[in-house]
């Protein structure tokens, strides 16, 4: 595979070479190479959307957050020259951190980016998936940017694909600015495109769902509450702030009354919004390995199968969700 891409300018039926370069021409990285990106992202892949620009993790900020067509998150490093090993380590690095990220917490980050849940941005631009056949972020993947490469990193990402079926990759750009000051970008990757795709579209599942509770003992299903209810997960915060208060003053309460309750106690600017984050609430009510929710809070479908509405608490677990959220206060 070729590490650099050289561009010929035919003038009056001649070649003439053109070697110029994005600082060359007063043209930056932040500033130019990711507004070009932005506006086409396809030049990263046609089966990935970004979800997010400097998006802040452990280790710093990374360049574009992105996913893909089954649901794996994209690590997405951009350098204004060549690719250098260390870029790989980078990149290693954010997708340790990424991995531990639920979808509650990769939707606020689209959310902000682009105006639109997760799944409103996945199903708008990926017109053929259906969210609910995704598992998001059951992996990561690792592209890494730039305009030449150091041989020794298509090695590393060559071995790394070939050995540990791990998904990286490198797209190599090349601009180039002709004699009537026309600007080109052009591309070419380090692990041919079809490979990538066979490799990630392999870890694709179907997300198991389900609205049966458990049936656990009290203390072992205290536990599991506590675990959830402890995790850095919005909808987590979002039920224990808004949803398990709420039932414990109402019989039941409505999604319309929900929503109401969102906007009325400010954890949402509008219905709207808050309509989102009850969404983002139903599905983690129906993760079928989230059965211990459905062991204390109930809900039906009263206008079709899909929407979940009419919430309360189930018959007998009053104490119980009330010694919960006691619980967690005093360890908050």
């Amino acid at each position: 595979m070729a590490t650099n891409i050289k561009t010929w300018e035919i003038i009056e039926g001649n070649l003439s070479p053109i070697n110029s370069t994005l600082a060359d021409n007063n043209r930056k990285e932040t500033e130019d190479l990711e507004s070009w990106i932005k506006t086409k992202p396809e030049i990263l892949g046609t089966d990935i959307l970004i979800i997010g620009e400097q998006v802040y993790t452990k280790s710093g900020p990374l360049d574009f957050l992105a996913i893909d067509n089954n649901g794996n998150i994209v690590v997405v490093e951009l350098k204004r020259d060549k690719l250098a090993r260390v870029v790989l380590a980078q990149a290693i690095d954010y997708a340790s951190d990424l991995s531990s990220w639920d979808i509650d917490k990769l939707s606020e980050i689209c959310m902000s980016y682009t105006g639109n849940s997760l799944e409103e941005h996945i199903a708008v631009n990926f017109e053929d998936i259906e969210i609910d056949d995704l598992t998001i972020n059951q992996t990561q993947r690792l592209l890494l940017v730039g305009f030449s490469i150091e041989e020794s990193l298509i090695r590393m990402i060559e071995w790394l694909s070939s050995n540990f079926d791990l998904s990286v990759n490198a797209i190599i750009l090349s601009y180039a600015k002709t004699s009537n000051g026309t600007e080109l970008l052009s591309r070419t990757v380090a692990i041919p495109e079809e490979i990538a795709k066979e490799k990630t579209s392999k870890k694709k599942f179907k997300i198991k769902m389900s609205d049966e509770p458990g049936e656990y003992e009290t203390e072992k299903l205290m536990e599991l509450l506590k675990a959830y209810f402890k995790r850095a997960n919005y909808s987590a915060n979002r039920m224990k702030n808004v949803l398990l208060p709420a039932l414990l003053s109402n019989n039941q309460i409505s999604r319309k009354e929900l929503k109401q309750e969102f906007v009325k106690t400010g954890e949402a600017p509008d219905e709207s919004q808050a309509g989102y984050y009850i969404a983002l609430i139903s599905n983690q009510l129906g993760q079928a390995k989230k059965d211990y929710l459905r062991q204390i809070i109930f809900y039906d479908y009263p206008d079709n199968e899909w929407t979940k509405d009419n919430f309360r608490i189930r018959e007998g677990c009053i104490d119980l969700v009330e010694t919960l959220l006691d619980a967690l206060k005093i360890s908050d």
